[in-house]
């Protein structure tokens, strides 16, 4: 562990000048030539971090960098729609299980992306990435509404749910359907999908963790379905403070454990998310002003913080961390189109979703889509 000393946050400003433009560039200096964002360098790169540090890269304008990521995807894209859980210097680095949350998120970038650079070609080029990920992830769907959280090498389910990856793929179904709405492609099984699994999330906590302790101790357990939109309003906010004196440890942050004396960064940032869902700024206010101690001067933001042992630990800046700062930021400060994503439900109307599947591939076809 590091024994670096953490300096104590005076500003009331939400984020330091050139905090944008700093973080943007951390992210772009550890971005590899074929568009892959690993967790930092000589790491692997997993899809779902991957997709955050791009979103990121979209909120700071970097569209080209942030494009390259996506087409990065959709050129490793497995045919039945998956990625594998790793890659690493142009190989797989971990081939053992494809996660269904991974999957999906990428139907969150593309929309995110879409939200705040308005490119409706953007959309119709990866539209077919996006179909075939949710396609995969709702063919891992049970009678009960959840989605088993990965398959195996061999493409065999592992057959348990969890709360934080079906709370994710709850708000990548919320994007994809309005991706689909926005091309005039009318996906109502992805509609009916995610009804379902707002059903189990809300209602039916003996579908998850059913083959293994609980994990409960995590704090995204306890936030995530509201930063998803899955529990909203008075539940969302007594959801949050029946366990808020576990996690959040005053003047540092959001633990990721209820049993170890360690905030992250990017927890405390996706937490800040969750307390603007649920009508509570102040407090996301002063956990997100926080956060900044934890910048070092390339721009980077140190995972966390070990309070027990006063020690940054690990000593990692992972550009995923990065992206929930400028992520949260956004959310905040309003500075893209899209910084009402995690912080809102806002599902498309599907009244005009009358185009047949058939005519709606031929759209696209004509407009440069994907093979």
């Amino acid at each position: 562990m590091s024994d670096l000393a953490i300096p104590q946050v005076k500003s009331t400003s939400l984020f330091p000048s050139g905090f944008v433009r700093d973080s943007a560039a951390y992210i772009l200096s550890q971005q590899l030539p074929d568009g892959s964002i690993p967790w930092f360098e000589g790491h692997f790169a997993d899809p779902w971090d991957h997709v955050e540090a791009a979103m990121g890269l979209a909120i700071a304008g970097e569209f080209a960098a942030a494009e390259r990521a996506y087409r990065w995807l959709a050129d490793i894209q497995l045919a039945d729609g998956s990625w594998w859980a790793a890659y690493k210097n142009g190989a797989v680095d971990n081939g053992e299980r494809r996660e269904t949350n991974f999957v999906a998120y990428v139907a969150t970038g593309i929309w995110h992306y879409y939200l705040i650079s308005g490119d409706k070609k953007f959309l119709q080029r990866y539209w077919q990435m996006v179909e075939r990920a949710i396609d995969f992830v709702l063919g891992l769907q049970t009678e009960h509404g959840e989605i088993h959280w990965a398959v195996d090498a061999d493409g065999k389910p592992r057959e348990d749910a969890l709360i934080t990856g079906c709370a994710s793929v709850y708000k990548s179904l919320e994007c994809a359907i309005n991706i689909a709405c926005e091309l005039d492609c009318a996906r109502p099984e992805w509609q009916r999908g995610r009804s379902a699994l707002g059903e189990a999330l809300q209602h039916k906590p003996e579908r998850f963790d059913r083959t293994w302790e609980s994990k409960a101790r995590f704090s995204m357990d306890w936030f995530y379905p509201v930063l998803t939109g899955a529990i909203s309003g008075e539940a969302a906010r007594a959801r949050i403070q029946q366990r808020w004196d576990e996690f959040v440890v005053t003047g540092l942050g959001c633990r990721c454990v209820n049993d170890e004396p360690w905030v992250t960064v990017a927890e405390s940032c996706e937490l800040t998310m969750a307390l603007l869902a649920s009508g509570q700024r102040t407090r996301a206010e002063i956990i997100y002003r926080g956060l900044h101690r934890w910048q070092d001067s390339d721009g980077g933001y140190w995972t966390g913080y070990v309070y027990r042992d006063e020690a940054v630990w690990p000593e990692e800046k992972t550009t995923w961390t990065v992206g929930a700062m400028l992520l949260a930021a956004d959310a905040l400060a309003d500075l893209t189109p899209a910084s009402g994503l995690f912080t809102s439900v806002r599902l498309l109307s599907d009244t005009a979703q009358d185009a047949q599947r058939v005519d709606c591939f031929d759209q696209l076809e004509l407009s440069g889509s994907q093979g």
